[in-house]
């Protein structure tokens, strides 16, 4: 696995910081890492659940820099209040269950789709410097309710340049894969099936996943803000790993059954599309993805190299892989 790349000093330093979404797995690791390395004047937290927010504020003791604001990304009025005297935004906020999705589909338009409108245009209106919005895996060639307003929202905040070329701000986009110790991952139901005995549900033995860990994420993120002019998608080059490997790492010798993927799944996962390929520039760390049309002075990074035409980032074809060995060291602390 090659090392993902940071800046050694970020732009992130002694600014002033919002997170949407703050309260999820990312925003309380982007927090801690950021209050610890970052030295920031304050972090502005907005989130919409007062519970998630009150526990959030026990991890942490540093009310001089915190700031917690209760409030929804549906909201462009609080999301205008929250963003004063803000210098840089991380956009986090977002529903993402993708089974969810298929019952609920205007309430993950409302929040995936126009709520990141209500953050590009508090952002311009607010005069922030920098934007990077989070992504997902199941916004290249969404085949979910769920991966299509994550990439609606991605085409939102590159073209969001193109309006604010006459002001300060600059939006891109970040997108990776499965992370490992957030919310939702599979590795704590695992373990305790295994610990009862109980047979453990695969959904397709031939499924196959990016993996990031909580950590790399964040510092990609901080230092996508260093790289970035406006209008770039992010993807951390990282690992594969194939799901019957992540059962052999949290419980060897368990039994299994196959359940089926669920409605809106795919077998493998996808971060670039074949047709982006023309856009996409290979780097050792990450590739980026270009905008198809750019008229707020952007120039393609220089010290990459194209990928080949009909050039796929698909989870199933990747150059790198972890084993059971690697997965069982990186769960430990999960």
């Amino acid at each position: 696995m090659h090392p993902l790349e940071y800046s050694v000093v970020s732009v992130l330093e002694g600014s002033s910081i919002l997170v949407t979404g703050g309260t999820g797995s990312f925003g309380k690791a982007f927090i801690r890492y950021a209050l610890d390395n970052l030295d920031p004047q304050r972090i502005v937290v907005i989130s919409r659940d007062e519970l998630k927010q009150y526990e959030a504020r026990q991890l942490f003791d540093d009310d001089a820099r915190l700031r917690w604001f209760i409030g929804d990304v549906r909201d462009l009025p609080r999301l205008r209040r929250a963003m004063h005297g803000v210098d840089y935004v991380v956009h986090a906020a977002a529903l993402k269950q993708v089974d969810t999705a298929e019952y609920n589909p205007f309430e993950y338009v409302q929040t995936n789709v126009a709520g990141s409108q209500n953050v590009v245009d508090a952002a311009i209106e607010c005069g922030v410097r920098r934007v990077v919005a989070l992504s997902t895996d199941k916004a290249s060639s969404p085949i979910n309710l769920y991966g299509a307003t994550k990439l609606v929202a991605d085409k939102l905040f590159v073209s969001a340049n193109h309006y604010a070329a006459g002001h300060p701000t600059r939006f891109a986009v970040v997108r990776y894969g499965n992370v490992s110790g957030s919310r939702g991952s599979v590795v704590p139901l695992f373990r305790k099936l295994n610990a009862s005995g109980a047979s453990l549900p695969i959904t397709d033995k031939r499924m196959t996943r990016f993996w990031i860990t909580l950590d790399q994420a964040v510092r990609f993120v901080v230092d996508s803000f260093d790289r970035m002019q406006g209008g770039e998608l992010y993807v951390p080059r990282i690992p594969s790993m194939r799901i019957v490997d992540l059962v052999e790492a949290v419980a060897p010798d368990s039994a299994t059954h196959e359940i089926g993927i669920r409605p809106g799944e795919k077998l493998h996962e996808e971060m670039i599309a074949p047709d982006d390929a023309r856009r996409t520039i290979r780097f050792p760390d990450r590739y980026v993805v270009q905008p198809t049309i750019a008229t707020w002075g952007y120039q393609p990074p220089s010290g990459g190299e194209e990928v080949p035409d009909g050039f796929t980032y698909r989870s199933d074809l990747n150059d790198r892989w972890l084993g059971v060995d690697e997965l069982r060291v990186l769960m430990a602390g999960e």
